[in-house]
């Protein structure tokens, strides 16, 4: 989440002071352009890994502070949630053995989190979105207590001007509204590093974005959100929209930018330009606590550490960002790759680093005239299109040449990308292990998501939406855990939930989402209808907003029919029998205090309410189904006791 000392004081004065300071780097860094003094003729290679913690459940676990106390390592830090963690590789030049030296350094990072994660209880897991969030798990007190992210938090809902809100269409639809920025944090992102000359800058970071949706399409491993079949990629969708500080009600024919986007067009002159533009359009949210004066750096000959221009660009969100670093006292450009997922494996994102890392070695030498070749604007709608679809995308590629995805991979970028590997020196027998990974993967059509949407599909209609979520993250631990690619997955299934208890401690967990519901001026035929075609007992009703305002039982529709005094059924309103003086309960609420909330109101259906709005229902046939399967599971145990007893 970048830079962590920020000062939240940024007002009248002290906010003039944090400007002057972001344009004094800035001249700073054409001063250094200008003079040469970046360091050139060497490409290093980096990587970052975010990751969730999760209890022995596949929930989220917020135990980060606690088992980055255990660490002694400043390459793990915190992320914006208490459920997360990042961990940073140490730089590798590019060339023979790095993409294995890359995965070891991985492998051994996570088993460290792993290590220190153990006492609290929790595994570190690799995955886009972690399928059993939900939106409970995104409130106030599981922001990670550091000054940047409350500061983060504070700053996007001022300019918003209020809540947060994502609004997805892909097989399902989804629709959201929260009051923190913590919609931020169901992303899991593995991020790339890619170092550059300042002369080649503008040329290879137009590559890394006409590259953007072929990359996203044979990595995408972010279905599944809140139970809902969203995007292949649904981490751009959500992260575009809630970090989106672009207050409601803006005017419609201004062209104003998100703060997480892909661009506006190609780079022509390099990376002091995008710098620029960034600062010209995006305010300057806060500023850094410790002081510099760059050019004083400069001018005793020493590096200066450009914080200010560094905090600034770590809240302005570029799928492809630029980057200054120092290394070893010489300062470096490079490009961040923040397209892709967390996960599957290891194995696999290393495979799609090896993919990235191939075409950026490639390309730049190999596609004259990029920017007069292909439009900018379908290199943006590639990526829209690539989230979006995954492997299913249509591209537009150089010259106007349209290509489905999987074959414009095979046939043009995955050779592309053994090229450049193997023109940078890197060992052959590694270039075949990732990269034929990412061809089998590409020829079965098994991303992680498409991994994900199949056992999702196979689970269609068993058990409880908590419980096929439960099982979809289970599935995913204990694949992982073995490190094979994720073409090589089997398809999961329910059976790999495991224990089911923990997903009936709240009623949000199980309630019935998909209800049948009416206006209180609809006929009583229509719900006499719904009730004998649906096979329910209860029917809320609600208004245009999704208020409830009242209920008809069953009960109450057959003490209407009875009644000889009153309306014929095809005459009579819902209002005239619905129930108004009604009991409701919170997702929050855990089932227990629900099932002695109906037992002391005799109630058979508890309408569940969030924000005013009706978000579902639970009823007492669900407490018999747990009921059910709590007698059987004592049953199995009281007989397998039985058995070691008479062994």
């Amino acid at each position: 989440m970048g830079t962590q000392q920020v000062s939240q004081n940024n007002e009248g004065e002290q906010h003039r002071r944090y400007m002057s300071r972001l344009l004094a780097d800035l001249r700073a860094l054409d001063r250094m352009m200008a003079e040469g003094r970046f360091e050139t003729g060497i490409r290093r290679i980096g990587a970052e890994q975010e990751l969730v913690l999760v209890d022995r459940h596949g929930n989220p676990a917020p135990v980060a502070t606690d088992v980055l106390d255990r660490l002694d390592d400043d390459r793990v830090t915190t992320e914006l949630a208490r459920f997360n963690l990042e961990f940073n590789c140490d730089p590798i030049v590019f060339g023979k053995a790095c993409l294995s030296d890359l995965q070891a350094q991985m492998t051994g990072l996570l088993e460290m989190v792993a290590t220190a994660a153990k006492p609290s209880e929790a595994t570190p897991l690799l995955v886009g979105i972690l399928p059993t969030l939900q939106l409970t798990d995104l409130g106030w007190n599981n922001i990670t207590p550091r000054e940047r992210y409350y500061a983060l938090n504070d700053r996007f809902t001022k300019l918003r001007g209020g809540s947060y809100e994502l609004d997805i269409k892909g097989i399902d639809e989804l629709t959201v509204r929260h009051d923190t920025l913590m919609l931020e944090a169901l992303n899991t992102s593995f991020q790339l590093h890619w170092q550059v000359d300042p002369s080649e800058f503008a040329n290879a970071f137009n590559v890394a974005q006409a590259i953007a949706g072929p990359v996203i399409a044979a990595s995408a491993n972010s279905p599944v959100l809140f139970g809902k079949r969203l995007w292949h990629e649904t981490r751009i969708a959500i992260f575009e929209q809630a970090v989106d500080a672009r207050p409601e009600g803006s005017p419609h024919e201004r062209d104003l930018l998100a703060r997480v986007h892909f661009g506006e067009g190609w780079c022509v002159q390099g990376v002091a330009e995008l710098y620029k533009s960034d600062i010209a359009r995006y305010r300057l949210l806060f500023g850094p606590t410790v002081e510099e004066d760059p050019i004083a750096e400069l001018d005793a000959g020493r590096t200066p550490k450009l914080v200010s221009l560094q905090t600034h660009n770590s809240t302005v969100y570029r799928w492809n960002r630029p980057c200054y670093g120092i290394t070893d006292g010489k300062p470096h450009l490079r490009i961040e790759n923040r397209l892709l997922p967390a996960g599957p494996s290891i194995t696999d994102e290393v495979a799609g680093a090896a993919l990235w890392f191939g075409l950026m070695a490639s390309l730049p030498t190999e596609i004259d005239n990029l920017t007069e070749r292909m439009d900018f604007d379908d290199a943006k709608g590639n990526f829209i299109a690539a989230a979006k679809l995954g492997l299913n995308a249509q591209f537009a590629w150089l010259d106007g040449e349209r290509r489905p995805a999987h074959a414009l991979l095979t046939e043009s970028l995955i050779p592309a990308a053994r090229r450049g590997l193997s023109h940078a020196g890197v060992d052959e027998a590694d270039i075949d292990k990732y990269l034929n990974i990412i061809e089998k993967r590409v020829e079965s059509g098994q991303t992680g998501a498409q991994w994900m949407l199949s056992t999702v599909n196979r689970m269609k209609g068993m058990g409880t939406r908590a419980e096929r979520l439960c099982a979809l993250t289970a599935g995913v631990v204990s694949r992982q855990k073995l490190g094979h690619p994720v073409h090589e997955w089997s398809i999961g299934d329910l059976t790999e939930s495991g224990d089911w208890r923990p997903n009936y401690l709240r009623v949000g967990q199980y309630m019935t989402t998909n209800l049948f519901t009416v206006d209180e001026e609809e006929s009583l035929e229509l719900v006499a209808s719904i009730m004998d075609w649906q096979q329910i007992r209860h029917v809320p009703v609600e208004d245009a907003a999704h208020r409830l305002v009242g209920l008809v039982t069953h009960r109450g529709l057959l003490r209407a029919l009875a009644n000889p005094t009153d309306k014929p059924l095809e005459r009579a309103a819902v209002r005239d029998v619905m129930l108004t003086e009604l009991v409701t309960a919170s997702p929050e609420m855990t089932t227990v205090e629900a099932i002695e909330l109906m037992r002391t109101n005799r109630l058979s259906c508890l309408p569940i309410v969030k924000d005013g709005q009706l978000v579902g229902v639970v009823t007492e046939h669900d407490f018999m189904r747990i009921a059910g399967q709590l007698l059987e599971e004592s049953l199995r145990a009281s007989s397998t006791s039985s058995q070691d007893e008479r062994a």
